[in-house]
């Protein structure tokens, strides 16, 4: 899998298709798995795009600020020394 949001889109749609697949699903426990699975996906996902979501403002409070996208990097180095 690619690490980006547009893949990330991808499989959350191949989830759905899994939950959709109703002769796959009527196997014994098969449901149960798929739902705490798609569960487990949801949370990953939510996670992901919300901290996408933080780098994009970070980003335009950088570029309203004018500040290099590095040294918003170099700030933190220090700031954990």
């Amino acid at each position: 899998m690619n690490n980006n949001l547009n893949s990330l889109n991808n499989y959350l749609f191949e989830q759905l298709e899994r939950l959709n697949d109703d002769e796959e699903l009527q196997k014994d426990g098969q449901l149960e798995k798929e739902l705490k699975r798609a569960k487990a996906i949801s949370e990953v996902s939510t996670a992901i795009v919300n901290n996408a979501k933080l780098v994009l403002e970070a980003k335009k409070y950088a570029d309203e600020f004018g500040i290099n996208e590095n040294e918003v990097l170099k700030l933190k180095e220090n700031k954990d020394d």
